[in-house]
């Protein structure tokens, strides 16, 4: 690159770099002040009456629920999704590929819906459902399996570039040597894979507690019951409670917050040990 170019490309990077910042201050950082301006419009004692209310404290301890057993379920199909896909040539790959990345390119409240068509009252399996007196729908159940399906591809998807990357060779080395299938599983695999399997259960757990479309369909809007945090909040709001629906929304963006905080303070924490695992 000549001198001229080099020092045109230096001097258009702070006009690119400002924008940049504007486009971000404009679609992320304006309407995330505005939820908690909103939240705190009628003072600190306004925002705390959003949480007297049983609903909300459900809402709360239903969304962390669910996430709580979607995320690990989707963490150990990933590891298994990703250590298959790279591993191994077998028929149908590509088709498995492209089914991980299907929720990806699908409506939200699709994934909801294919639920109620499977267990729903008149769904394929809602005569065996009815004889085993077993509830999917309108149920923890159907919300975990909702959230599942929106949520299926962030650790696969972390996970398989990266194992593609590294190749077998460190676990081929280690099953010569004499190692068990666990022992590299544990000692060579996972070490090497560790950070983008935690980037992809921070996502995936992120997009767990937000999601709405799809928990929307399969819920009921059961108050108390069934009502996640992102489903309260449209209740709060349908129902002109704009501070304690924005205020309920500070806990979600919160939760957002943590996540990104944690992953910051990982990437810096361990700044080194990411740098060499990029070059393995």
């Amino acid at each position: 690159m000549s001198a001229a170019r080099r020092s045109a490309v230096r001097g258009a990077a702070p006009f690119v770099i400002g924008v940049g910042v504007l486009w971000l201050a404009l679609v992320v950082l304006l309407p995330l002040g505005m939820v908690f301006a909103e939240a705190f419009r009628r003072g600190l004692e306004g925002f705390l009456q959003a949480f007297d209310e049983p609903d909300a404290w459900a809402a709360v301890r239903l969304t962390l629920l669910v996430a709580a057993i979607s995320v690990p379920l989707n963490a150990l199909f990933g590891l298994a999704a990703a250590w298959c896909i790279s591993r191994y040539e077998f028929r149908g790959k590509a088709l498995l590929t492209t089914l991980i990345d299907l929720p990806f390119s699908i409506s939200p409240v699709i994934s909801g819906l294919v639920w109620v068509l499977l267990f729903g009252t008149a769904g394929w399996f809602a005569p065996l459902l009815d004889a085993l007196g077993v509830r999917v729908i309108f149920t923890v159940t159907g919300l975990v399996l909702a959230t599942i399906l929106v949520t299926l591809p962030f650790v696969a998807r972390e996970l398989i570039p990266l194992m593609q990357q590294q190749g077998a060779d460190e676990e081929l080395a280690a099953l010569t040597l004499g190692a068990g299938p666990w022992a590299i599983f544990s000692k060579v695999t996972l070490p090497n894979v560790r950070w983008a399997l935690l980037y992809g259960v921070l996502l995936c757990n992120a997009r767990a507690m937000g999601e709405f479309g799809a928990v929307s369909v399969v819920s009921g809007h059961i108050r108390g019951l069934t009502n996640t945090l992102p489903l309260h909040v449209e209740i709060l709001y349908n129902e002109y409670d704009f501070v304690g629906a924005f205020a309920t929304a500070t806990v979600l963006a919160g939760l957002a917050l943590v996540t990104l905080l944690i992953k910051s303070l990982l990437e810096w924490r361990f700044a080194d040990e990411l740098a060499a695992t990029r070059r393995h």
